[in-house]
């Protein structure tokens, strides 16, 4: 069985990302230069797949293997 994303929300610091197994990831926005610095309407315009997070307008791409793993973005924006 692969764990995917069922819902996406943000608070102030973090990312919060419940997955389909019951688990909620909480990770910093910081480890994610674009969501930063992303306003909160381009954060709500997630599409979640099977195997991770896009987000079309920021050109964001996260994996929820990465996430799992405790890597954030491997670029510097």
């Amino acid at each position: 069985m692969t764990t995917s994303a069922t819902s996406v929300r943000f608070d102030e610091h973090a990312m919060w990302v419940e997955l389909s197994d019951g688990r909620t990831l909480g990770v910093p926005l910081a480890w994610f230069p674009r969501l930063l610095h992303a306003t909160s309407s381009e954060r709500e315009q997630v599409e979640l797949s099977r195997v991770g997070l896009h987000w079309e307008a920021i050109d964001e791409d996260i994996s929820i293997a990465s996430l799992l793993a405790g890597r954030g973005a491997r670029r510097a924006d």
